[in-house]
C-alpha cells in the first residue's frame, strides 16, 4: 500500500475529500490566470455563455470512432445535431458532410493533429492546454478549461470540465451545457485489444484495429492506451446528471461493450 493509499485508509472520507480538493486547488493554482483572463479564454468564456440551453429540449448523437461505425448506417445522421470526436473528420469525406460540432482535449491528438483541426469549419471545443500548440491571433477554437483530477460533472462548460480519460465524458457535459434532452452515443466501442497500462504513451507501429479507419492512429503515431475503469466512473456521473435533471443519455453502439447507459437499436431510432 503506497502513501496515498495509506492516507485514504486511515483518514475520515470527508475529511479526505477536503484535503484532496485543497491539494488539487494549489496545483492548478499556477494555471488558474491564463485559464481565465487569457484574451482566447476570455473569448470562449463569452461563446460558451451564448451556447447554454441553446439546444434546450432537442437530440444529439455523440459520435464515437470505434470500428462499429463501419457497421453503422451514419447517413441517416444528416441533419441531425452531432458531436464528432478527435479523427472523426476522416470519415467526412465518405460521409458527404461533417458533424454539427466538434470535440478534442487529448494534448497528444491534437498536438499532432493542429492542422487538420484548423482546417475544420465546425464550432470546435479544445482542452485550453493545448493552446500552445496553435499561433498568434484570432482563437482558433472554444477552449475549455478540463483537468485530470477531482471528478465531477460540470453542467455549465465555462469553468472547470473534469475529462475522466475520454473526450466522450467532456462531450456529455457540453451537450448538457447546451440544454440537449436525449444524447445517443454511436460508436462508443469501449473495448479494445492493444495490451498495456492505462493512460500510458505508446507509438503505433501500423494500421489501427481499435477505430473506424486503419489510418485514425497509423503507423508512427502517438498515443495513449485507453482507461476504460475511469472513464466508466465519469459515465456514471453523466447517467445520473442527466436523470436527475429529466434528460436521458442512450447507448445505440453497434456491439459496444459500455454497460453505463440504456441500451437502444440504432435504426429505431429513425
Amino acid at each position: 500500500m503506497n502513501v496515498k493509499q495509506t492516507l485514504k485508509h486511515i483518514i475520515p472520507v470527508p475529511a479526505w475529500t477536503v484535503l484532496h480538493k485543497t491539494y488539487s486547488g494549489l496545483i492548478h493554482m499556477p494555471e488558474l490566470p491564463s485559464a481565465y483572463l487569457h484574451p482566447w479564454r476570455r473569448a470562449s468564456l463569452v461563446s460558451l455563455a451564448g451556447l447554454k440551453n441553446v439546444h434546450k429540449g432537442r437530440r444529439a448523437f455523440i459520435i464515437g470512432n470505434g470500428p462499429s461505425l463501419k457497421q453503422t448506417d451514419l447517413s441517416k445522421l444528416k441533419g441531425e445535431f452531432t458531436f464528432g470526436l478527435n479523427r472523426i473528420y476522416l470519415m467526412f469525406p465518405e460521409l458527404g458532410f461533417g458533424t454539427t460540432y466538434f470535440v478534442s482535449v487529448n494534448d497528444l491528438v491534437i498536438e499532432q493533429c493542429a492542422k487538420d483541426i484548423c482546417a475544420l469549419s465546425m464550432p470546435k471545443f479544445l482542452s485550453w492546454r493545448s493552446h500552445r500548440f496553435f499561433k498568434s491571433g484570432p482563437p482558433p477554437a472554444n477552449f475549455l478549461y478540463t483537468t485530470y483530477d477531482n471528478p465531477t460533472f460540470t453542467r455549465d462548460v465555462r469553468w472547470r470540465v473534469w475529462e475522466s480519460a475520454t473526450v466522450t465524458y467532456v462531450a456529455l457535459q457540453l451537450a448538457f451545457h447546451m440544454g440537449f434532452e436525449q444524447i445517443i452515443l454511436v460508436g462508443v466501442d469501449h473495448n479494445s485489444n492493444v495490451p498495456g497500462k492505462a493512460n500510458s504513451t505508446i507509438v503505433s507501429q501500423g494500421d489501427d484495429p481499435n477505430h473506424f479507419n486503419p489510418g485514425y492512429f497509423g503507423k508512427g503515431f502517438r498515443w495513449q492506451l485507453p482507461d476504460f475503469e475511469t472513464s466508466e466512473i465519469g459515465y456514471q456521473l453523466a447517467r445520473r446528471a442527466y436523470e436527475a435533471d429529466g434528460r436521458e443519455v442512450l447507448d445505440a453502439t453497434i456491439g459496444g461493450k459500455l454497460t453505463v447507459f440504456p441500451k437502444i437499436d440504432y435504426l429505431s431510432l429513425f
